[in-house]
């Protein structure tokens, strides 16, 4: 009789089926679980990408896990941050340099006027030296602007040569005491003995030395004192540019160097010759160094090689 092996093969087959809705089901448990953490994700994901290229960077994704999807969900709430930020620092250097060009600009359009209708030799005088001064600002913000998009675009060229360092710095001095003492404000010079070589671009480390002052003395209120001081090294020459002025927060400090970036919108500038001052001195392989605290004011320091190092270098 069969009735044994047809009864075994009912039972054989009844536990295959079991078993088989058992696996289909845990399938089914496992790809939803599947599609709940990795492709929701990831289609949330690319929804918000979406929004980020439209423009909208408060797009986030609330996703805390601690595997890889976890961390391309914390790098992508990042990404948007820092594009936020990069958004926001945009708009409020289009709004400052709209307000830096459209001052010089009304300025020299009223004296314009002002000078065609009066026809006096004192207004002609008057009117031309203010003409000129609002123009130099305006030819100083372009070439800043200029220089900036160069450094960033690798394309700016550099004419270095055994330079004096001192030389340059005295001449950026005798070029802001006079506009300093303008404004009341008072610059020590302390000169050290000796000379220092370096090598590099004298005009750019000049440019480097007038940024620094001039935001110096932008920061200095009337009666204020700026010391500038270079101290001869070993191997190196350090230049401090220190001010009695307002100062720059604790929070603010970590990002004065940062592109188009001003930690006090009431001073007039573009935000990024601070920025342009950096990027010339690492290029000519020193450092630029900022210490400061409110009400007490701020120290620069460039810290630039001699020659003597270079020459130390070369021979190991």
């Amino acid at each position: 009789s069969l009735e044994g092996v047809d009864t075994q093969l009912a039972r054989l087959s009844l536990g295959t089926a079991a078993l088989g809705a058992f696996v289909l089901i845990l399938v089914l448990i496992i790809g939803l679980y599947f599609v709940r953490s990795i492709i929701l994700p990831i289609r949330k994901m690319a929804s918000s990408a979406k929004r980020l290229a439209k423009g909208d960077f408060s797009e986030h994704i609330d996703f805390k896990r601690d595997d890889e999807l976890g961390e391309l969900c914390e790098a992508f709430n990042y990404m948007a941050d820092e594009l936020a930020n990069s958004e926001k620092i945009k708009n409020d250097f289009i709004s400052s340099v709209s307000h830096e060009l459209r001052t010089p600009l009304t300025a020299i359009k009223g004296w314009s006027e002002t000078i065609l209708e009066m026809r006096s030799a004192e207004t002609l005088i008057k009117g031309m030296r203010v003409i000129t001064t609002e123009t130099e600002r305006l030819s100083s913000m372009v070439e800043e602007l200029l220089d900036f998009s160069r450094i960033q675009n690798n394309r700016l060229m550099l004419q270095k040569d055994n330079t004096d360092i001192l030389a340059e710095l005295a001449d950026a001095v005798l070029i802001y005491t006079e506009r300093a003492a303008k404004n009341g404000i008072k610059i020590n010079y302390h000169e050290p003995d000796g000379v220092a070589m370096i090598f590099g671009d004298k005009n750019r480390l000049r440019q480097v030395f007038l940024n620094i002052i001039d935001n110096a003395v932008k920061y200095t209120g009337n009666d204020g004192v700026i010391n500038v001081e270079a101290v001869l090294k070993e191997n190196s020459v350090e230049i401090r540019v220190s001010d009695n002025g307002c100062g720059i927060s604790a929070d603010d400090l970590p990002k004065v160097k940062n592109r188009f970036y001003k930690a006090n919108n009431t001073v007039r500038g573009s935000g990024i010759g601070l920025a342009v001052a950096d990027e010339l001195t690492g290029l000519h392989s020193g450092k630029l160094e900022i210490e400061s605290e409110i009400g007490k004011g701020t120290t620069v320091t460039i810290i630039l090689p001699t020659i003597q190092k270079k020459a130390d270098e070369g021979a190991k």
